[in-house]
């Protein structure tokens, strides 16, 4: 499928644009000025519409090409974090993955309210969830490169724009990851992976 016809810009173009902005902390604008330096006139709400377009786009082709065992499980975006937040989003991870051998969460209380709510209905057994903070941290260390990412970046217009932001965010990290896990991270280059992740 070709997902670049009728864009008045070229592929190549696209790519740096938001490869770029998914995997630097930058604004639309700074990308502007990378591609002008390079003798390419874009507009920076040019630049925010192929970054709301690829990032789901990128999400769906990654995810189609992971083992189970090499992908984030689920992610979800909402305006708050609370119990009817974490109920909704859990019931779907163990209704989509069924039952886990371990479930590993913080303490925050919303969160502890929904996973005893899932254990009455039987979606977990209560053997499998564990408060940890270490083991805990390390999804928390993970999440520390969208905050940081996100410093320099004006408020999202709406959960949908962030939702389709967030996920070309995701998935450049989540390739990154793979890259440096496989000791080839001296060589790593988004916008060959983003070609990559079009060609599989």
């Amino acid at each position: 499928m070709n997902h670049f016809k009728g864009r008045h810009f070229q592929k190549d173009i696209i790519l740096v644009a938001v490869g770029y902005y998914f995997r630097f902390s930058l604004s639309y604008r700074d990308i502007v000025e990378l591609l002008r330096d390079r003798g390419i006139t874009v507009h920076h709400t040019t630049v925010m519409r192929w970054v709301h377009h690829y990032g789901p786009i990128f999400k769906a082709l990654w995810r189609r090409h992971q083992t189970a065992h090499a992908k984030n499980m689920d992610f979800e975006l909402r305006k708050h974090r609370d119990y009817t937040a974490s109920y909704h989003f859990l019931k779907r991870l163990l209704t989509t993955n069924g039952r886990p051998d371990r479930l590993v969460t913080d303490q925050y209380r919303a969160t502890l309210k929904a996973v005893k709510h899932l254990i009455k209905q039987d979606y977990l057994s209560k053997s499998a969830h564990q408060c940890s903070k270490y083991r805990n941290n390390l999804i928390e260390q993970d999440h520390r490169f969208i905050k940081r990412h996100r410093v320099r970046s004006a408020s999202f217009q709406s959960i949908r724009t962030a939702s389709a932001t967030l996920s070309g965010v995701e998935i450049v990290h989540a390739i990154r990851k793979r890259t440096r896990r496989e000791l080839s991270l001296i060589g790593f280059s988004v916008v060959d992976e983003l070609e990559a992740l079009l060609a599989a």
